[in-house]
């Protein structure tokens, strides 16, 4: 009981200093071909009426597709998808006026980088079209200093079209940052590294790999607050699959879906993300969906299913939650905007505010500290 109560003390306490803030950045990462874009995008976020404004862009950064902030909030690492050019680059970051300013890149190892993580020691990235993940050190400066490690893995599965060769689409510290998880959709893998961030050399050790469902294609997953439990999402046909988490072993607990029972269409599930008291699990579906679904999170960490809603646009491929827990934000890809929802707490069910950001392909959306 006791350790309930400081929880939802420290929750309330974490609210009201947000409230009091009462403004977020919102940092945007978006794709460069398609349309117009100068790249990465900082917004400002009032957490009281759910309005933005523009604060700065970049200029010609080319696919910033997704992005990763520093924890003290001065340095932004970015991938930059471009096939065998691809990269990884650094900025300086101005929280108070939302500016970036660009210090370096570097080879990002592999093919079309995905996902990009970091910690105060280094920056990790998963290659999707490469299937390879890449460990780079940080500068004293911030900026990106040399490969230190990288991981290619071989192999294929089921599916001819998707699952040709490996594709690394995720990595992902553990809560207690003890461990990296990387999700691989081209050979239905999660691949389980113990994490050493102060070797220079062996930063991360394989200890363990799981085999999925076949043809399933695992794309991200989250944890919830203590690690104790994982929650899987696979693109490919709409699982979603929890595990107990024992010191980086997985043991399969639960399976469901986000799919409706009657669902026809084509499936392309993107993102996943608990509500920051815990209480809800939001997951994404893409394709000819376009929806987003809510599951309850029961206190032995199973789901059960609550609502499917309509995004109310076309490829919602990343979606981000406000630290208050009051509003949830849905990049589109393909509409070229960003729906603001809100968020009942009591019931996880997702109101459309009619606020919206028109941008060219988001693709990435995180907030921070102003």
């Amino acid at each position: 009981m006791n350790t309930r109560f400081n929880f939802l003390l420290l929750l309330i306490t974490f609210s009201i200093g947000y409230s009091q803030n009462k403004h977020l950045n919102l940092i945007v990462g978006t794709y460069t071909k398609s349309c117009e874009s100068g790249g990465i995008y900082t917004y400002d976020f009032d957490l009281n009426s759910g309005t933005t404004f523009l604060k700065s862009n970049t200029e010609k950064i080319n696919n910033p597709g997704f992005l990763t902030i520093s924890s003290d909030r001065n340095f932004i690492y970015s991938v930059n998808q471009f096939q065998n050019e691809s990269s990884i680059s650094a900025f300086k970051f101005d929280s108070k006026l939302g500016k970036l300013d660009y210090m370096n890149s570097q080879n990002s190892q592999g093919v079309n980088p995905c996902y990009i993580t970091n910690d105060k020691k280094n920056v990790i990235v998963a290659n999707y079209t490469s299937g390879s993940l890449a460990v780079f050190s940080k500068n004293s400066d911030g900026s990106l200093g040399v490969a230190k490690q990288v991981f290619q893995q071989f192999g294929k599965s089921v599916n001819p079209k998707r699952q040709e060769s490996p594709h690394v689409h995720m990595v992902q510290f553990s809560p207690d940052k003890k461990f990296v998880f990387a999700t691989d959709l081209g050979k239905d893998k999660i691949y389980i590294y113990s994490y050493n961030r102060s070797s220079e050399t062996e930063i991360l050790s394989l200890i363990d790999s799981v085999s999925v469902k076949p043809g399933s294609g695992p794309r991200h997953l989250t944890f919830n607050k203590s690690g104790s439990f994982v929650y899987l999402l696979q693109e490919l046909d709409g699982t979603l699959t929890v595990y107990k988490n024992k010191k980086g072993n997985l043991i399969k607990f639960q399976e469901t879906t986000v799919l409706a029972p009657d669902f026809k269409g084509e499936s392309s599930a993107a993102d996943i993300h608990i509500s920051p008291d815990s209480r809800y699990l939001y997951a994404t579906n893409r394709g000819t969906a376009n929806d987003i679904s809510c599951f309850e999170i029961q206190k032995d960490g199973s789901l059960i299913f609550k609502e499917r809603t309509s995004t109310l646009g076309k490829g919602p491929r990343n979606f981000t939650i406000d630290p208050t827990g009051n509003y949830l934000l849905v990049g589109h890809q393909y509409t070229n905007n960003i729906m603001i929802f809100k968020i009942n707490k009591e019931t996880g069910s997702l109101t459309d505010t009619g606020k919206r950001i028109d941008i060219c392909s988001p693709v990435c959306l995180v907030f921070t500290e102003e």
